[in-house]
């Protein structure tokens, strides 16, 4: 049996779609892997880790105390889960809004069938294929047509981390349908030790339809030595519109793929991101946009600070089908490097078989600003302090690109401060 699969008990095993749906998975994960250091989606980021490791799924009923207690500095719906498990979901939810657990929805909403799945192509991701062979865990979010959300909607993914080689698979699938509006916001954080080792499987399928909006937020701060691997399949259909910003800071290994199928007239997507890491750690920020219809349109800035022994990685590929003319695609990378060893490997792409489009890529990196530093130290501001403020000035402007000033000013926070890890 290939490492990471194992035989448990799941929920929903006498439902036989649900049961092919897994078996599916486990049989394309045996025969894919774990992503050799040959896999050019893999290039740089080596999962090495799970072939010393075997992380093995927690069992559903282990009992660990729960956090449902997590506050935020704005109104927001929190929904709760507890080591892999939903816990709990704030009663008041905005009228429009439907939230179950995955496998409720499983059991009692037949028309899910066509969607779970159908997004997350388990040829071409690996770990996609291991969250399907465990499929159960996780939400399905719908907001009605016509509804505008008016908090966020916040699911907060807690690790107790008292189990060491713990493996926790979860999978959101999130439905927006004709001219709603919402905010989600992914929140991934721990108690216990800061080294503590564990494995946190993440896919989330959305499906925004005909001029809806979903503002899609996340920030990674797992423990560590824990590897959080995410994939993002998003499809948009016309006038729809996606629009993330992801923060990663924490984890040995950590991995942040989104794909986005932009399928009609203008759809649109503006996938941002941001990384911290002062350390040995990888942080993977990989994304592949498909325009399929003329005047669509997909804008992507990431920004990353990396020192110690830290590695950065980002790759990015955007695709114009022959079709898709008068389409706009925008792509950019910038890196910091805070130290010699700290390291930055970007592989942006572009694929175009249309005329009369607009379509950029750029990728830059560069050390902290030597004379600004020595500026602001002849100024009486210590040395620390000083490297902190360019730093937050250099992820400003990717930071700023968030709409919702309450979240945006959360994630200015939240990146800063810059600590070494021993």
């Amino acid at each position: 049996m290939s490492k990471l699969l194992h035989d448990i008990k799941l929920i929903g095993d006498d439902i036989p779609w649900l049961k092919d749906m897994r078996s599916a998975g486990r049989e394309a994960f045996a025969v894919s892997g774990i992503p050799q250091p040959k896999a050019e989606a893999w290039k740089y980021t080596k999962p090495i880790r799970f072939f010393a490791n075997d992380f093995i799924p927690a069992p559903r009923g282990e009992s660990h105390a729960s956090n449902n207690n997590i506050n935020f500095p704005f109104d927001a719906c929190k929904i709760y889960f507890e080591n892999g498990v939903f816990s709990s979901c704030d009663d008041d939810l905005p009228q429009g809004v439907e939230v179950l657990p995955l496998i409720e929805a499983i059991m009692f909403k037949p028309e899910i069938r066509g969607k779970i799945g159908a997004l997350a192509d388990i040829s071409k991701h690996p770990f996609a294929a291991l969250n399907q062979a465990y499929l159960g865990e996780g939400l399905y979010i719908k907001v009605a047509a016509g509804t505008k959300v008016a908090k966020p909607l916040v699911i907060i993914n807690h690790i107790t981390a008292e189990q060491e080689l713990r493996q926790y698979s979860l999978r959101n699938l999130v439905v927006m349908d004709d001219s709603s509006q919402a905010e989600i916001m992914e929140y991934y954080c721990y108690d216990g030790e800061l080294k503590s080792s564990y494995f946190v499987n993440m896919v989330n399928e959305i499906y925004i339809n005909k001029n809806a909006v979903l503002h899609h937020y996340k920030l990674q701060s797992e423990a560590y030595k824990a590897a959080h691997i995410a994939l993002n399949s998003v499809f948009v259909a016309a006038s729809g519109e996606y629009k993330s910003f992801c923060l990663q800071k924490g984890a040995d290994l950590s991995r942040n793929e989104t794909k986005v199928v932009l399928s009609a007239e203008y759809a649109k997507a503006e996938v941002d991101a941001a990384y911290v890491m002062n350390g040995w750690a990888t942080i993977d920020t990989t994304t592949d946009i498909e325009h399929l219809k003329p005047l669509t349109q997909s804008l992507q800035l990431v920004k990353g600070v990396i020192g110690g022994q830290a590695k950065g990685v980002f790759q990015g590929k955007i695709h114009i089908a022959p079709q898709a003319i008068k389409t706009e695609g925008y792509q950019l990378h910038k890196a910091m490097l805070l130290s010699d060893e700290a390291e930055i490997d970007v592989k942006p792409e572009l694929e175009i078989f249309a005329d009369d489009v607009k379509c950029s890529h750029g990728a830059a990196s560069g050390e902290l600003n030597a004379d600004q530093l020595f500026y602001m130290r002849s100024r009486g501001i210590g040395e620390e302090e000083a490297r902190q403020i360019l730093i937050d000035a250099y992820l400003n402007d990717v930071i700023a690109k968030i709409d919702n000033q309450e979240i945006k000013q959360f994630m200015s926070m939240a990146a800063n401060p810059l600590k070494e890890r021993e």
